[in-house]
Order: structure tokens, then sequence, then C-alpha cells
């Protein structure tokens, strides 16, 4: 880890990069500021709010926002999360690291069980590389 302000990236910062910023807020040390954000910002996703609740972490709060919502330069770091769609790009010479994973959102089509375990997946997929990040 080097980054002190460090933002996660996807597309519509609804489900991945909310639940990544969730999460690291959660577990980085003292001193680290935490953003997540999107190109195309929309809502954070219900399932992305009950799979958190599930770890006892609240992201109620949370809304969908882009990069001009965001204090650009303090931002050192930036882990992307996106895998299958093309990602934002921000600017800056700042530490980048891909953390590519499938969304699991849009599969409204399924039963709730079905949605909340893709999103389980993410979860703990991300949980794990937040964890070894802030090690």
């Amino acid at each position: 880890m080097s980054g002190r302000h460090v933002l996660f990236m996807c597309v519509a910062n609804s489900a991945r990069s909310q639940m990544a910023e969730g999460l690291a807020r959660h577990h980085a040390p003292a001193g680290v500021t935490i953003y997540s954000a999107g190109s195309e910002p929309s809502r954070v996703r219900p399932q992305a709010i009950e799979v958190m609740a599930e770890l006892g972490i609240d992201i109620t709060g949370h809304t969908s926002k882009g990069v001009p919502d965001l204090p650009v330069g303090l931002i050192d770091t930036v882990i992307t999360l996106c895998a299958e769609e093309v990602c934002p790009v921000f600017p800056g010479q700042i530490e980048r690291l891909d953390w590519g994973m499938p969304d699991p959102a849009g599969h409204e089509d399924e039963p709730w069980e079905a949605q909340l375990a893709r999103f389980r997946v993410a979860r703990d997929a991300i949980q794990q590389k937040v964890l070894a990040y802030f090690g």
C-alpha cells in the first residue's frame, strides 16, 4: 500500500466500487482516506447495501458519484474494478491498480437470492484484495 487517498472506480459507482469503498473504510489504517466514483454514476444498488450489512458494514449513506464530485488533487491511488466494460480513466501521475472483476449488477430478471449470491461473490473477492492491499 502506498496511497493515502485511495479511489475505487467502476462505471456506475453502484456495486463494486461502493462495496470496495465500504470495505476499505472498514479495513484501512488510520490516516487513509477512501473514495469511490464512476464514469456514469447511477445509484447504489440495494443488493450491495444488503450484502455489506451481512458483514456489519453500513453503506446506506453512500451515494453514486462522478470524478468531478471528488477532491481530484488529493487522490494518489486509483483502483479500477471493471472487467468486461471499459473502465473510467483518471488523470494525473498516480498509482494505478486494476482489480478487474465481473459486475454483479444487471441481472434483475433473476430471483433476489440469485442476485445476492452474485453480489456476495464480488464482495468476498473485493474483501480479499482490500485485506491484501492494506495488509
